[in-house]
């Protein structure tokens, strides 16, 4: 170990500052990632003193703190293992769960999708285990605030703990509460619904955000997504989006380059609009096949009305069908 120390002090010597955009070395009680040269990753919080123990070998912690990422290093049998920087996949992917979590990939859309940034105020509806919370404060720290409500006991404190463990509970605010009057919050910059019935809530979710904010809810089914969309637009929302996320990896071999056997398919719907403020006519802002569709039925009902009037007709006075506009 003193001669990877040595080499270890040279490599430092040529680590640049990195002006707090990331981390050049481990600390005490951070999250590190160990992988191994099948695929396995660990994540664990290094503590001095502590062991990690896999069917690798043992890894004393203290032999962890203040190493460059992406350091080799071997466990008491030899097998190599690589310290690397938790990503956000790792965090979200490895929570403690009693409820299913949201995918890393849905959430990166969803993180798009409400526009988040640091400094962003974000609320959330059905924490759950707290894997999209963690994805919306990584987003929107260090300034930012999420506030999130869930009104099942059980499920804050499974999601307080994994804040807790990932170290963003410090921008986020746990309400255990039910949503049906409303948010404790106004003027949000954006706001998320992770609910079986989101249309329920809209006229809450529309109170809460300020105007042309940013929403975004996800549901696993059609006939909930048919059941949303009814509802956005009769609560005055505009620029209302329907999205899937597939993800397809592939086999990292240069000379072999193909596709993964299998992928990562449906998981669920990801729906977004604008709040707005449009007393006349709120439906000027629809989508251009929302309009075709509502003028197809406008003028279905016109011939049905026709066809109804030529058959009460007498058989000798019966006109020809009038052409429609």
């Amino acid at each position: 170990m003193k001669t990877l120390r040595e080499g270890l002090n040279r490599i430092l010597n040529r680590i640049s500052d990195r002006n707090g955009t990331g981390r050049s070395l481990t600390k005490a009680d951070e999250l590190v990632l160990l992988l191994t040269g099948g695929g396995k990753r660990h994540l664990l919080r290094l503590q001095p003193g502590r062991l990690f123990h896999s069917n690798l070998g043992k890894v004393q912690h203290d032999e962890l703190i203040d190493l460059p990422y992406g350091t080799t290093v071997y466990s008491h049998l030899g097998h190599a293992l690589l310290l690397l920087e938790p990503s956000l996949d790792d965090l979200m992917t490895r929570i403690k769960r009693n409820t299913q979590i949201v995918f890393p990939k849905d959430a990166a859309m969803i993180v798009r999708r409400l526009n988040l940034r640091a400094g962003s105020r974000v609320v959330e509806a059905g924490t759950g285990s707290g894997a999209l919370t963690i994805a919306l404060a990584w987003a929107v720290a260090p300034s930012g605030r999420v506030f999130s409500y869930e009104i099942r006991e059980d499920h804050i404190e499974a999601a307080r703990s994994n804040l807790e463990k990932m170290g963003l509970l410090k921008y986020v605010e746990l309400h255990s509460a039910s949503i049906l009057e409303g948010f404790e919050q106004e003027g949000v910059d954006a706001l998320a619904l992770d609910l079986r019935t989101p249309w329920v809530f809209l006229e809450q979710a529309h109170r809460a955000l300020r105007p042309g904010g940013f929403f975004a809810a996800l549901v696993p089914t059609t006939n909930q997504v048919s059941e949303l969309l009814q509802g956005l637009e009769k609560t005055g929302f505009a620029d209302i989006a329907v999205e899937e996320v597939l993800v397809r990896g592939y086999k990292p071999v240069p000379e072999r380059l193909r596709p993964d056997d299998t992928m990562v398919g449906h998981t669920v719907f990801i729906i977004s609009a604008r709040p707005i403020v449009d007393a006349e006519n709120p439906g000027r802002w629809l989508s251009e096949e929302r309009k075709r569709f509502e003028a197809r039925k406008i003028l279905e009902e016109r011939v049905a009305e026709e066809e109804s009037k030529r058959a009460s007709q007498p058989s000798g006075k019966r006109h020809s069908r009038p052409r429609l506009p």
